[in-house]
């Protein structure tokens, strides 16, 4: 698979919201088990991140979550997991998940699974990695978020193309094709950012 031996995987925590979102954070984290991939995540168990965590480990797969101390003390952490990194801070959090991975999947989320994608993809659009990312667009939930990108892109705001910086696929099938398909490398930094 390309290389890819770990896959970060940004998602939300309430049990709030689609099943058919929770069943298929569920298939991310079987499939990316039966091809020996780890999961990288934010250490919860509960919604899209405890599912996930839950489907990799039920097919044997490594799950590490790494979660702040401040979420720790609410106890939402997973103690299943093969690993539970406890760190001082969010944004330790984020470098330790972005360090471990090989690339990034987005499955439906909240403000910080935003926060999360657009983090990665600042840091792709400016030449500071070359891993994959990829927007898991369930029913079309990044839709708006495509289009509002596209619609940066229209008014001069952005100058690469969406597709050298992430890649939209509609189901999770989709994710590992993706991930065995893609070139080498296909970012070049935005010099005029710097």
């Amino acid at each position: 698979m390309s290389g890819i031996t770990s896959i970060c995987v940004y998602c939300g925590s309430s049990n709030s919201v689609s099943e058919k979102h929770l069943d298929q954070a569920t298939l991310l984290g079987q499939q990316a088990a039966e091809k020996g991939i780890e999961i990288i995540y934010g250490g919860g168990r509960v919604g899209s991140m405890g599912r996930v965590a839950d489907g990799a480990l039920t097919g044997n797969g490594q799950v590490t979550g790494i979660i702040p101390e401040y979420l720790q003390r609410f106890e939402v952490g997973h103690t299943g997991v093969s690993e539970l990194v406890v760190v001082d801070s969010m944004h330790t959090r984020k470098m330790q998940m972005f360090e471990r991975s090989d690339a990034f999947c987005i499955l439906p989320g909240g403000l910080g699974t935003l926060e999360e994608f657009f983090e990665v993809a600042t840091w792709k659009q400016l030449g500071m990695h070359d891993k994959p990312i990829i927007l898991i667009n369930l029913e079309n939930f990044w839709t708006p978020l495509t289009d509002l990108i596209n619609h940066q892109i229209e008014c001069g705001y952005l100058r690469q193309k969406p597709e050298d910086i992430y890649s939209v696929v509609n189901s999770i099938e989709e994710v590992f094709v993706t991930l065995e398909n893609l070139p080498d490398s296909r970012v070049k930094p935005d010099v005029t950012l710097l």
